[in-house]
């Protein structure tokens, strides 16, 4: 059956339409309108010389032929605050109804390096800030100076050229004062507009830009500037002035992103997995219980997961309840990229100062990514890593899955905490899907020659076959059901104080739940007492802490 290259699994660039050019819809056209008019009302009645440049991402997109709601006016030689007051009260005027203004102040570790003017007008946000110039001390991406500056100084202190683009309101021309950026635009390039190493070792959190960038147009970056990642100053800036926060956040971007295997191939190209991920110190790295894996496992990971959900058509195909979750779930794919990522961890355990174990994977999401429980990163992934093990070859002939019964085993199975819990964001399904991309990577050797069609079929359809059964045995609709006796009504009928034991009786009665799908509590009840007085739910004994249970068992 041969393999599946893992190289070519990249989406295909976008391609700007024939005839670049912009496009205003009809409130782009009113927006546009008001701030030309209060521009001439401002040197009629204050004597302030300034012109209104829309910039960066706004004429990218719809040069590019998308729509964009994120409209950043550039002004020259005016505050954006001052601007905006004056602008509200000239829209005021012609009844025109402006949004309150907010204020956002300077917030270096934010990248806002300048006071902002925010507000919204004819239902758009604008954000209004001077052209600037920036200048940057050798120990930190945060400028130390920010004065104003011209369009091309402006244009300049940009990340990319394809960025570096400004819609002139009054002229409703383009303006491309790095004299690249619309060639490059055309072109596919990404490209900064000063000397990349220049630029990085100024902000070094660009290299991760560009690297978003390029994966969400499919764009190329020139070779000087891959070389200048690649450069170890480069790079060791990218750990010490960078704070994790903004790694974090543009990394969630890329997952987020149209292309998140572009971007995971680009880090890898770079040689910057370690730069991003692994800003570990060696007091923790010291405690891992083992090395961390391949590097490579990342982009095959990724690489295997954007196979089978665009249902490779060598592969075998992934019953359909595997991609339930990706279907329910708006965070769950680019959760499932995320943590295939960072495979390179999986199974590997850190202590801390107290000697605890924690896996390695909840470190570099707290720590070097710097992301907390949104979209389920830090509570979900762990989860996920922890199921993958458990879930590990779910083959319906392995003894485990024969008692007590098929339905109980594999019922008990999906219900692990790992496995699904709605609390951390974790679905049977996907926590299926991620296991079964970890035994995939064993099937692919390496990238140039893919995934082992045959190895991989056979896995998958070992995985096909036990969800066929779970959802046969009507095992999906259980893994949220509650036992049908609560801890009270389970102490009453046994007479008995509730304590540890009651945990442990209550799993007796779901593990009957899922025996008898259609049992009543009457029956339940019936069977807990004949349990008991058989002398199966020795009460005081499972009041015994654990370890000293282990030590009867012995």
């Amino acid at each position: 059956m041969g393999f599946i290259s893992l190289k070519n699994v990249a989406m295909d660039r976008v391609m700007p339409p024939t005839e670049m050019q912009i496009e205003l819809t009809e409130t782009e056209e009113n927006i546009c309108s008001l701030l030309d008019k209060c521009r001439d009302n401002l040197q009629t009645e204050k004597g302030i010389s300034t012109a209104c440049r829309i910039a960066g991402g706004w004429v990218r997109d719809k040069l590019l032929g998308s729509q964009s709601n994120d409209i950043d006016v550039a002004l020259s030689d005016i505050m954006g605050l001052a601007f905006a007051e004056h602008l509200a009260e000239y829209a005021n005027s012609q009844n025109i109804k402006v949004g309150t203004i907010s204020k956002i102040a300077q917030n270096p570790d934010q990248s806002k390096h300048l006071e902002t003017a925010t507000f919204k007008m004819f239902g758009l946000e604008l954000d209004l800030v001077n052209l600037r110039s920036e200048e940057y001390a050798s120990n930190s991406r945060i400028p130390t100076g920010v004065t104003f500056g011209t369009p091309v100084q402006d244009a300049s202190r940009r990340d990319m050229t394809i960025n570096a683009l400004f819609y002139n309101v009054h002229t409703h021309k383009v303006e491309d004062f790095t004299e690249r950026g619309l060639d490059d635009l055309r072109n596919g390039i990404i490209r900064t507009p000063l000397p990349p190493r220049e630029t990085f070792l100024d902000d070094p959190l660009r290299v991760i830009r560009c690297i978003r960038f390029a994966s969400r147009f499919g764009f190329r970056l020139v070779p000087e500037l891959e070389n200048a990642v690649k450069d170890p100053e480069i790079q060791e800036a990218l750990v010490s002035k960078v704070a994790r926060e903004r790694a974090g956040m543009e990394l969630t971007k890329m997952m987020k992103g149209r292309d998140p295997v572009r971007a995971v191939s680009l880090i890898h190209e770079l040689s910057l997995f370690d730069s991003i991920f692994s800003v570990i110190p060696l007091e923790v790295t010291s405690t891992f219980s083992r090395p961390v894996g391949p590097k490579i496992d990342s982009l095959k990971a990724v690489s295997i997961l954007r196979l089978l959900l665009l249902s490779e058509t060598k592969l075998t195909p992934l019953h359909p309840l595997l991609l339930s979750a990706i279907h329910t779930d708006s965070t769950c794919t680019d959760r499932l990229y995320l943590a295939a990522t960072l495979t390179p961890y999986l199974g590997i355990n850190y202590k801390d100062r107290k000697q605890k174990e924690f896996p390695a994977v909840t470190y570099v999401i707290r720590e070097s990514l710097k992301l907390g429980t949104q979209n389920h990163y830090l509570d979900g992934i762990p989860a996920l890593f922890a199921a993958s093990e458990l879930l590990r070859n779910p083959d319906l002939m392995r003894d485990k899955f024969k008692q007590p019964s098929k339905r109980v085993a594999i019922g008990l199975m999906l219900r692990e905490k790992a496995v699904h819990n709605p609390h951390t964001g974790s679905h049977w399904s996907s926590s299926l899907l991620f296991s079964l991309i970890q035994e995939l990577i064993e099937c692919c050797d390496n990238l140039d020659q893919g995934l082992n069609v045959s190895a991989a079929s056979e896995r998958i359809n070992v995985y096909n076959s036990f969800v066929q059964q779970a959802e046969e045995l009507g095992l999906p609709s259980t893994v949220e059901a509650k036992p049908l006796l609560d801890g009270g009504e389970v102490g009453a009928i046994l007479n008995a104080k509730g304590g540890p034991w009651t945990g442990v009786v209550l799993a007796r009665v779901i593990e009957w739940q899922l025996e008898y799908p259609d049992g009543s509590k009457e029956e339940c009840t019936v069977w807990l007492k004949e349990q008991y007085s058989s002398g199966n739910l020795a009460v005081n004994e499972l009041n015994e802490p654990a370890s000293k249970r282990a030590r009867k068992n012995k």
